[in-house]
C-alpha cells in the first residue's frame, strides 16, 4: 500500500528522517512508535503530500506522492482518512455537519443519502445518538470517536491515526482500541497508528516500527520486539527511565560545576 524508499527529511540543520526504508502492508495496522520528538507526525504529513522530503520516494498505490499534480494528490487524498491528534472538528458545526461536510464537498449524494451515510458513520463509533450535539459539548473521548467517524466519512481505502490515544481516560482508550481494530478488519482498512504508547499499540498491532534520531532502530510484530536483544528497544518497550536514551541530558560533570566559583 505505502512503500518508502531512502527518505531523508529535515528541518534546519537537524535531520528528522536519515535514509529510512520501510513498508506498510495492506490491510494492516502498522504503528510508528518512538519517544516524542522523532517526527512520527512528519512523516504522516510526508505521506500524504503537505511536507517534501530531500531525497528518497514515497510511493502510495504505486504513485509517487510528491510527484502528482495539485489535482492528482487531492484525488489521492481522498483514498485517506486521517483522524488528528487534537480531533479537529469545526466548532461551529454540529456532530452530524462535521461527518457530512466532506460528503458533501466530495460527491454528489442526495440529502436523504448524506443523511444515512452520516448515521451509519456514527453508528460504526457508537455516537448515532450525539448527532445533534455542538462539539464544546463532547468528552475527550467522544470527540476523538466522532473525528474517527468523520475520517470514515469518504470510505478511505486507508486511515493514518496521529496520537490517538493521547489524553484519553482509560475507558474511552479501550474503545478507541477496540474501534481501531474492529473497523480495520471490518472494512478492509490500512492503518497507520503513530504514537508513543507501548500497551495500547502494541495490542492492536500487526508490525511495529520504532524510530529515534532518524533512524529505524526495530522493527517487526509485537512478539518480536518483546524478544529482540537490542537494549534501545527494550528500554522503550519497558519503559525504563535509563538506559541507551540516558535519564540526564548531556553535561560537565555535577561535583565540579556545583562548586565552582
Amino acid at each position: 500500500m505505502i512503500s518508502i524508499r531512502n527518505l531523508t527529511f529535515s528541518r534546519g540543520n537537524r535531520k528528522i528522517f536519515d535514509n529510512i526504508s520501510m513498508q506498510i502492508m495492506p490491510h494492516k495496522i502498522t504503528a510508528i512508535m518512538g519517544p516524542s520528538g522523532t517526527g512520527k507526525t512528519t512523516l504522516l504529513k510526508l505521506i500524504g503530500g503537505q511536507l517534501k522530503p530531500d531525497s528518497g520516494t514515497i510511493l502510495v498505490n504505486d504513485q509517487e506522492i510528491h510527484q502528482l499534480s495539485r489535482r492528482a494528490l487531492y484525488e489521492l487524498r481522498k483514498k485517506m482518512g486521517m483522524l488528528f491528534q487534537s480531533g479537529a472538528l469545526l466548532s461551529d458545526m454540529s456532530v452530524y455537519d462535521n461527518i457530512a461536510f466532506p460528503i458533501r464537498e466530495h460527491t454528489k449524494l442526495t440529502k436523504s443519502m448524506i443523511r444515512t451515510v452520516v448515521l451509519m458513520k456514527l453508528n460504526a463509533v457508537g455516537l448515532r445518538g450525539a448527532r445533534d450535539l455542538m462539539p464544546s459539548e463532547l468528552s475527550g473521548g467522544m470527540a476523538r470517536r466522532i473525528a474517527m467517524a468523520r475520517a470514515l466519512a469518504l470510505d478511505p481505502e486507508m486511515i493514518l491515526y496521529d496520537e490517538p490515544f493521547t489524553g484519553q481516560d482509560p475507558i474511552s482508550l479501550a474503545v478507541l482500541v477496540k474501534l481501531i481494530k474492529t473497523l480495520n478488519q471490518t472494512l478492509h482498512l490500512t492503518s497507520i497508528v503513530v504514537s508513543h504508547d507501548v500497551e495500547e499499540t502494541a495490542s492492536i498491532a500487526d508490525y511495529i516500527y520504532l524510530m529515534s534520531e532518524g533512524k529505524i532502530v526495530g522493527q517487526g510484530s509485537p512478539e518480536e520486539l518483546t524478544q529482540s536483544d537490542s537494549e534501545w528497544v527494550q528500554q522503550f518497550m519497558q519503559g525504563q527511565a535509563d538506559g541507551p536514551v540516558p535519564f540526564h541530558y548531556p553535561a560537565d560533570d555535577f561535583s565540579e560545576e556545583l562548586f565552582a566559583l
